[in-house]
């Protein structure tokens, strides 16, 4: 038996134990390949479809086998010639511990306010005729950390769930877009970039990246040390970067990072949610970090993780709102700017007076032509050259 196979069996018998699924695991196990499902009827599942929860084979940002969950939703009615095109969405910042996998969304659970409010939307594709596929990413609902942010985690883990839910259901085609907001934003510029030497078996035929995070991620800890006042309010994000970051690079000792004041966000991420760690009183920014704490490692690994260095080989069509204080308008200008020098096929979108999750639903109609556009062949391309 390859290391990679035992490695992913081990996992596997862990999330089975978990999940209450059970499907024989084999040898030879390849990133993408289909490991247990079931029916999932929670508020998880998309109303107008038929959802499984699936866990899969996937690689970490260092090419190691990892299971990942996720869930599989497709239309009730029988797909057309070709299969359903898919919508891979990549979700927004829930947190790091296993409790705020979206596949585990409940109505009182912690993740609702955020899985409650995109749930509806990714339905109105299910109701277009195509299958929705949600990676859950990296180590949230399945073992070890959650790598928040992590580009490449990220790609990898929204490709393969296309690739194992075609082995699941031979109605889903091989024509994908990847969608996301925020953190999900983000992967789906990552994918978009990626997924093409990924799996050249499937068809990446666009991305749409919704308030995408990450642009200037390396400048993190001098913003956080600011007396800005939305420096304070971006506090909650700090231990998700923190801790993900650890996770790629073993280096970075969180409980090193932090001070006594501080470490407190570190307790409620590792075993809550981003509203919960919300909660949690704000320190003042000259007492956030150690002030003996090594950052090098931190910031380097941040700079990798900024969608600013990407060179994405399929149309990406940007959407953000003019009120998002989560994601700055500036920065996402900035990114476009440089996509489109980049002779990117680029569609930017921008939404007056709407807000970081706002822009969810105001984009949609214009998330549904382009994809129309890029399913079809036609061109889509704002950019000023």
């Amino acid at each position: 038996m390859t290391e990679r196979a035992r490695r992913v069996l081990v996992g596997v018998a862990t999330v089975a134990l978990l999940a209450g699924c059970s499907k024989a695991a084999e040898p030879g196990l390849q990133p993408g390949q289909l490991l247990t499902a079931r029916p999932l009827t929670t508020t998880a599942a998309l109303p107008s479809a038929d959802t499984r929860l699936i866990t899969y084979v996937s690689d970490d940002s260092h090419g190691q086998p990892i299971v990942v969950s996720g869930t599989v939703a497709v239309p009730k009615s029988p797909p057309p010639d070709g299969g359903w095109p898919v919508i891979s969405w990549a979700h927004g910042t829930t947190g790091y511990a296993d409790t705020c996998a979206p596949s585990a969304d409940t109505a009182d659970g912690l993740v609702h306010d955020y899985v409650g409010l995109v749930t509806p939307v990714l339905d109105t594709w299910v109701e277009r005729g195509f299958a929705v596929v949600q990676t859950d990413y990296q180590g949230l609902g399945t073992p070890g950390g959650h790598p928040y942010i992590d580009g490449t985690s990220e790609s990898n883990t929204t490709t393969d769930i296309v690739t194992a839910a075609r082995e699941l259901d031979p109605g889903i085609g091989t024509d994908w877009v990847a969608i996301g907001h925020s953190q999900g934003g983000q992967a789906a510029l990552f994918t978009a970039q990626d997924a093409g030497e990924r799996a050249p078996e499937l068809d990446l035929k666009g991305a749409v990246a919704i308030a995408p995070g990450g642009v200037g991620l390396s400048e993190a800890v001098e913003f956080v040390r600011s007396e800005r006042p939305e420096a304070v309010a971006t506090q909650a994000f700090l231990p998700l970067l923190v801790l993900g970051s650890a996770v790629v690079e073993p280096a970075i000792v969180p409980e090193q990072v932090f001070t006594g004041q501080a470490r407190p966000l570190l307790t409620a991420a590792r075993t809550e949610c981003l509203a919960q760690i919300r909660q949690v009183p704000p320190v003042p920014a000259a007492q956030v970090f150690a002030p003996d704490a090594d950052l090098t490692v931190f910031r380097e690994h941040l700079d990798r993780q900024d969608p600013t260095h990407l060179h994405p080989r399929v149309p990406v069509m940007i959407a953000q709102g003019t009120a998002d204080t989560a994601v700055a308008k500036p920065g996402v200008d900035a990114l476009a700017e440089a996509m489109c020098g980049r002779a990117v096929a680029v569609d930017y979108r921008v939404y007056p007076g709407q807000d970081h999750r706002g822009v969810i639903g105001a984009s949609l109609r214009d998330a549904q032509d382009f994809v129309s556009r890029v399913i079809s062949g036609q061109p889509t391309d704002t950019c000023q050259r």
